[in-house]
């Protein structure tokens, strides 16, 4: 006999991802391409690092301003 499982749950998960988490995401992005810049200089991870704090400032500036 199979039983299934269902999963219940209070949070609205309607698809919708808020602005804010973004800019929070890209300043823990800044925050670590800061410290991988002052432990071991400018690398590719630093660079990539880099360039997502940029990408997530973007998408942060595109989905609350337009």
């Amino acid at each position: 006999m199979k039983r299934s499982m269902k999963y219940y749950s209070n949070m609205g998960i309607d698809g919708v991802i808020e602005p804010i988490y973004f800019l929070i995401t890209s300043f823990g992005f800044a925050i670590l391409s800061f410290i991988n810049y002052r432990k071991s200089g400018k690398t590719l991870e630093t660079i990539y690092l880099s360039i997502l704090t940029v990408f997530f400032i973007v998408c942060f500036i595109i989905l609350n301003f337009y």
